[in-house]
């Protein structure tokens, strides 16, 4: 009777607990580029052609950087700069080495954070 009812209300109230503990615990948003911001809501609102698997923060060549790792193939996994520009692609493509336009940044680059990272389901 009540025990299986609180026992229903405490696993659902972890539940709920541990999936706004997800939301929150991605990074903050607010030290973000806004461009980088409206990239993520694309994202998450599936409005996003081929949206990537993941979002990284770098230091590179003195600069914050973002590296968007592409889900699959022959897709470029990119660098963007603050403004979102893209600067270059360290990797993927039919070769999988990128577009050599920044062939140092596996051995230069630092990695700072992940900012984003597809929730398998």
């Amino acid at each position: 009777g009540k025990s299986f009812y609180m026992k229903n209300a405490l696993v659902c109230f972890m539940i709920m607990l541990i999936g706004f503990g997800c939301k929150n615990n991605k990074t903050t948003r607010n030290d973000l580029p806004s461009c980088i911001k409206k990239d993520m809501e694309a994202i998450d609102s599936k409005k996003m052609n081929n949206p990537p698997v993941a979002i990284d923060e770098y230091q590179y060549n003195g600069k914050r950087v973002f590296l968007y790792t592409a889900d699959c193939c022959d897709q470029f996994n990119v660098v963007y700069d603050e403004n979102c520009n893209s600067i270059c692609s360290p990797s993927g493509g039919i070769e999988g080495g990128g577009d050599h336009k920044c062939e140092d940044f596996s051995t230069t680059a630092k990695h700072i954070k992940a900012i984003w990272k597809k929730e398998d389901k």
